[in-house]
C-alpha cells in the first residue's frame, strides 16, 4: 500500500518551539510508519534531544501538531504519551539500579496488572497468576537482549553497554508502537555497538513498531535506518536514504565533515 493511503505511526505537522525568542525547533515535519527505523541526526546543539521531548510530552509545543496513529497528542502528559504507545530511552542512562534486572522491566508492565488491592494484599490467586504472566513477559524482554542470565542482579552490576539495552528491554515492556532511542550507542566499544545493533534490528522485525533513533555513530546509523532526517539549528537540511544523506553537500558542510 503507498505511504499515502497508510497512517503513519508518527507524523509531525509544522512542529516548533520557542524558549522565549529563541526557536529551538522550527516548522519539523516527519512520518514514520509501522515496521520502519529512521534516524535523526545532526552537529550537538541542533535541536535532536528537544524533538524528542516534544514527542513524549517533556515539552509541550508553542506550534505544530504531533499525531500517533493520526490521534493528536498535543497537550497530554508525559505518561500519557507512554499510555497511547510512545516510549523512549535517554542519553544518561535512568535505571533503578538498586532494583534487579528482571524487576526494571517488571516496573513498565503497568498495562497488564489485572489484580486491584484486595489481591495484592491478600496474596489471591489472580495476583500470583498476573505476577507470573508479567515476569515470564519479562523474561522474553531480556532474552532479547541477551540480558535472561542477568535477571536476578543489580541493574548497578551491569556493564554500561547492558544498562544500555536493559533500558531498551524496559522501554518494550510498555507495548509501545512508537520507540525513540536517544543516543544508545554513546560510550559504547565496537562489540557492544555491534550487540546493539543486532539487538535494534530484532526488536523492528520481531515488533513492527516505528523506531526513530539518535545517535552520532554513523556506521550504525548508516547501517541500520531505512531513512534519515538531518537537522541543524532546529530546521530541517536534508532528508533521504543512508547514501544520499551521506552524499549531501548541505549534510557534509554542517555536520558530516566535521
Amino acid at each position: 500500500m503507498a505511504e499515502e493511503q497508510r497512517v503513519p505511526v508518527l507524523e509531525t505537522k509544522k512542529l516548533g518551539i520557542s524558549f522565549g525568542g529563541l526557536k529551538a525547533v522550527n516548522d519539523f515535519n516527519i512520518r514514520i510508519y509501522q515496521g520502519e527505523l529512521v534516524g535523526l541526526i545532526g552537529p550537538n546543539g541542533a535541536g535532536k534531544t528537544t524533538v524528542f521531548n516534544l514527542l513524549t510530552g517533556v515539552y509541550e509545543p508553542t506550534e505544530g501538531t504531533v499525531l500517533l496513529n493520526g490521534v493528536p497528542l498535543n497537550g497530554k502528559k508525559t505518561h500519557q504519551f507512554v499510555a497511547a504507545g510512545v516510549a523512549r530511552t535517554f542519553q544518561n542512562i535512568r535505571l533503578f539500579k538498586q532494583m534487579s534486572v528482571i524487576d526494571n522491566v517488571r516496573t513498565a508492565f503497568t498495562k497488564d496488572i489485572k489484580y486491584n488491592l484486595f489481591d495484592a494484599t491478600f496474596r489471591t490467586r489472580k495476583f500470583w497468576q498476573t505476577e507470573k504472566a508479567i515476569t515470564e513477559k519479562a523474561m522474553e524482554l531480556l532474552a532479547i537482549c541477551h540480558l535472561e542470565d542477568k535477571a536476578e542482579v543489580l541493574a548497578s552490576s551491569l556493564p554500561y553497554g547492558q544498562q544500555r539495552k536493559l533500558e531498551i528491554a524496559r522501554a518494550l515492556a510498555t507495548d509501545m508502537k512508537l520507540l525513540l532511542l536517544d543516543e544508545p550507542a554513546a560510550g559504547m566499544n565496537p562489540t557492544e555497538t555491534a550487540e546493539l545493533l543486532e539487538c535494534i534490528n530484532t526488536i523492528r522485525d520481531r515488533f513492527g513498531i516505528a523506531i526513530l533513533l539518535i545517535e552520532h555513530d554513523m556506521s550504525l546509523v548508516m547501517n541500520v535506518c531505512e531513512r534519515i532526517q538531518v537537522i541543524d539549528y532546529g530546521q530541517t537540511i536534508a532528508s533521504g536514504l543512508p547514501a544520499e544523506i551521506a552524499a549531501n553537500p548541505k549534510v557534509i558542510a554542517a555536520y558530516l565533515g566535521q
